[in-house]
């Protein structure tokens, strides 16, 4: 049986999503229709987040159920297998290395980007966010709105990742992200920012994917290699989609 700390988390994630979808709901409709009016237009579609916020970026590309036409914008030096780990932390604090990152992309004008980011006040992400949208590509910002108002940013620039996106889309999380108050431990426990970032990665996806079907468009969304026949329909997605897929 789970334990009161465990059911606790249960019931606040399960609280979080439903202010998800009917607070931030409108944002993920717009943030969807921005996508579609992109993918119309001949433009791509990315996703971005430094560390554990990758996980945003992983849950949208080459997915059972997801689109293969969502790109991972992915660098070594920011995913959780870097070692140390810490070289992450430092990395996102580098003034000038997401010019670095965008420079040596497929992003173009007229693409749209999705960046994840818990607290939105670190160099990387701010300068990802601003530099893409002065190259005009169009930048969808998924952020804890509750954490990233309460903190003052690292970017030179002074601003917040917030203040150069385009659409902004509220986790509606911690402050600090984790959520959980344990007797005899000084640290909250627990994060949301995983659990909130793939819950609102597939609300966009479903969102997307339905105004795609109502512009008579057929989705081009992945089957289970796992299953029969999945790994064909796939590599045949893969091959009508090739100009427009980054990741293989």
């Amino acid at each position: 049986m789970l334990n009161r700390y465990a059911m606790e988390y249960y019931h606040h994630i399960v609280e979080i999503m439903d202010k998800i979808v009917n607070e931030s709901g409108e944002s993920i409709e717009k943030a969807a229709q921005a996508m579609l009016r992109c993918w119309k237009n001949g433009g791509n579609i990315f996703a971005f987040g430094p560390g554990h916020a990758g996980m945003f970026a992983e849950e949208m590309f080459y997915r059972a159920g997801g689109l293969a036409v969502t790109n991972p914008l992915f660098h070594s030096g920011l995913m959780c297998n870097e070692r140390p780990i810490t070289l992450t932390s430092a990395l996102e604090v580098l003034p000038g290395y997401a010019t670095v990152i965008l420079n040596e992309s497929q992003l173009k004008a007229g693409d749209c980007l999705l960046i994840h980011s818990v607290a939105a006040r670190n160099p990387v992400v701010v300068e990802m966010a601003a530099k893409a949208r002065k190259r005009g590509i169009f930048v969808i910002g998924i952020i804890n709105m509750n954490y990233a108002t309460q903190v003052t940013s690292r970017d030179p620039s002074g601003k917040m990742m917030y203040d150069e996106c385009d659409i902004v889309i509220d986790t509606r999380g911690d402050l600090g992200d984790s959520c959980i108050d344990m007797e005899q431990v000084e640290q909250k426990v627990a994060p949301t920012s995983s659990v909130l970032g793939t819950f609102i990665a597939n609300l966009l996806i479903l969102q997307l994917s339905e105004l795609m079907v109502h512009d008579g468009i057929t989705p081009p969304v992945y089957q289970s290699a796992n299953i029969d026949g999945g790994a064909e329909y796939n590599a045949k997605l893969m091959e009508t989609y090739k100009d427009r897929i980054f990741y293989l």
